[in-house]
Order: structure tokens, then C-alpha cells, then sequence
């Protein structure tokens, strides 16, 4: 079983940043892929960047120049660099990791992020 805990969340007016940390109880140095999804209110889940096997990375098209994905594997630890936050990023972040290329997904239980003035 593998626990994720996600922090750094908070209030940001538009133009501000902040950095998510995302927690796991594993290490994540070999683990297959990792990401980062946002829930807003009335809306689905959506991928906002993800980095696979290979290290292969990718990001939503609203989110790309702006945030950045990263890993320190010596602290277990996965993160998401938000700049230039816009109103639309206001949503639930979650963190997810897979370990291994057929295995489960764990899912962290979401840090709310609020873009507002």
C-alpha cells in the first residue's frame, strides 16, 4: 500500500505562484510514473502533468510555460510549481503515483488551491 500526502495549497491571487508537495510512503525512485490531477467544482477530473517511464513529461495545454513537475527521489517526494496562476487554476490538486507499469494507481487525498483577488 502506498500513501500519498499532498501540501502547499492555499490562497494565491491571479499572477502569484505556489509549489505542491506531494508526500508518498515509498520510494519513488523507480516507481513508473507520477502526476499531478485538478478537480474544480462541476467539473471532471483532468490531468494536469505527468512524467512516465523514461521521463517522459507532459502537460495540459492551459498549464504548459507555467507549471513544472519534479521529483526529489532522496526525500520521496513529487512536486508541481504553479506560476502565473490564473482564476481558472482554482481546483482540488491531486497527486498520483504508479509503481509499476501494470500496478495500481495511489491517489493522494487533494490539496484545494484557490486562485482569486
Amino acid at each position: 500500500q502506498v500513501h500519498l500526502v499532498e501540501s502547499g495549497g492555499g490562497l494565491v491571487q491571479p499572477g502569484g505562484s505556489l509549489r505542491l508537495s506531494c508526500a508518498a510512503s515509498v520510494s519513488i525512485f523507480s516507481i513508473y510514473a507520477m502526476a499531478w490531477s485538478r478537480q474544480a467544482p462541476g467539473k471532471q477530473r483532468e490531468l494536469v502533468a505527468s512524467e512516465s517511464s523514461g521521463g517522459t513529461i507532459n502537460y495540459l495545454d492551459s498549464v504548459k510555460g507555467r507549471f513544472t513537475i519534479s521529483r526529489d527521489n532522496a526525500k520521496n517526494m513529487v512536486y508541481l510549481q504553479m506560476n502565473s496562476l490564473k482564476p481558472e487554476d482554482t481546483a482540488v490538486y491531486y497527486c498520483k503515483v504508479r509503481i509499476s507499469r501494470f500496478g495500481a494507481d495511489y491517489w493522494g487525498q487533494g490539496t484545494q488551491v484557490t486562485v482569486s483577488s
